[in-house]
């Protein structure tokens, strides 16, 4: 049996790590309500200028009456051969399968796309080191190129997701628009952990270009929470101030759909044309932003609720040792007892 010194240690040590994980766990509390309520704060733009958009289409042609072409190039729809991938992962570990999940999707996509050439632009260091272990960096392919396909890494954006604004959005959207327009690359999709609230989460693998359907996200693949999970989640939230519910936002949604289906015949200065070339870079990017405000709020919720997983573990770790010291301990007295008594019966 063990020594009851190292025992006594060890449940020191083991008490010492449930602090830290508890207080991980607020921390992540604290930082998912901040990332819930910029979320919530950065919607009502995205949806009037996706239904400013929707009323544009309804109203404008968007191919031109002369030559039948389409107005806009990231309207145009090729035959994909070289596909671009963004993956959005967290910089930290101690988030459970957050990011592992997403990367297990991304190696699905991958799969999916065999025989097709495709980059990968990384977001967040997990994503970085994982997938640069299995494929070369490479420089972005040229349009007329005539390698075999191959699957290589382009780009990475490390330590950015701790503090980012819409600008780390618009920038890629603009090198993204720039390789599509210029046919580099036929397709982008971005796979990241889509967040509605601490029991409403789905992994999606999103195309964001081409632009075929305005308003409505074209999902590759999607994978939902299992009931274990979002128990772990519930409970997880429980205690920490966290709303499980999703933010109800059906009043602005309406509102802003309002705008798109007004019975109004606009009058545009400008042409379709000059529109599009206005509106669509920052429909693309503010789609990149939205999907990196949810991915920092489902990395928060998932390491919070990991950290009351590692608390709850610590707990009934610190219960069994306790349970093994105190047999040490009587084990020891009833020995000490049956020497003394030993002792005096052989005088």
């Amino acid at each position: 049996m063990a020594n009851i010194l190292d025992i006594r240690r060890r449940i020191r040590s083991v008490i010492n790590t449930r602090q830290i994980t508890r207080a991980m766990k607020m921390i992540s509390a604290a930082r998912l309500r901040r990332a819930q309520e910029r979320a919530l704060a950065a919607r009502p733009y995205a949806q009037m200028l996706t239904n400013v958009l929707k009323s544009l289409v309804s109203r404008a042609d968007i191919f031109d009456s002369e030559t039948g072409e389409i107005l806009h190039p990231l309207l145009v729809k090729r035959p994909e051969q070289n596909v671009l991938l963004i993956v959005i992962t967290g910089d930290m570990g101690k988030a459970g399968g957050f990011n592992s999940n997403i990367l297990k999707a991304a190696t699905n996509f991958l799969n999916s796309k065999s025989g097709k050439n495709i980059e990968l632009e990384t977001i967040g260091r997990k994503g970085r080191d994982f997938l640069r272990r299995r494929f070369k960096a490479a420089e972005p392919r040229k349009a007329d190129s005539t390698e075999a396909p191959q699957i290589t890494l382009v780009g990475e954006q490390i330590g950015v997701l701790k503090k980012f604004d819409y600008t780390l959005a618009s920038e890629l959207a603009e090198r993204l628009i720039e390789r599509y327009t210029r046919a580099e690359i036929d397709s982008v999709y971005i796979v990241y952990n889509e967040f509605k609230s601490v029991i409403a989460q789905r992994l999606v693998v999103e195309q964001l270009l081409p632009i075929e359907h305005i308003g409505a996200p074209d999902i590759a693949q999607a994978s939902e929470m299992d009931t274990k999970e979002k128990r772990r989640a519930l409970e997880a939230a429980k205690g920490a101030g966290v709303s499980i519910r999703a933010a109800d936002t059906s009043e602005m949604d309406a509102h802003a759909a309002a705008f798109a289906a007004a019975p109004v015949d606009y009058i545009y200065e400008q042409p379709p044309q000059q529109l599009f070339r206005s509106l669509l870079p920052k429909y693309v990017g503010t789609q990149i932003f939205h999907a990196l405000l949810e991915s920092v709020a489902a990395e928060h919720a998932a390491r919070m609720t990991a950290m009351e997983s590692a608390t709850k573990n610590a707990s009934e770790m610190i219960d069994s040792l306790t349970l093994v010291m105190n047999r040490a301990r009587q084990a020891k007295i009833t020995k000490e007892i049956i020497e003394i008594v030993s002792g005096a019966a052989a005088l």
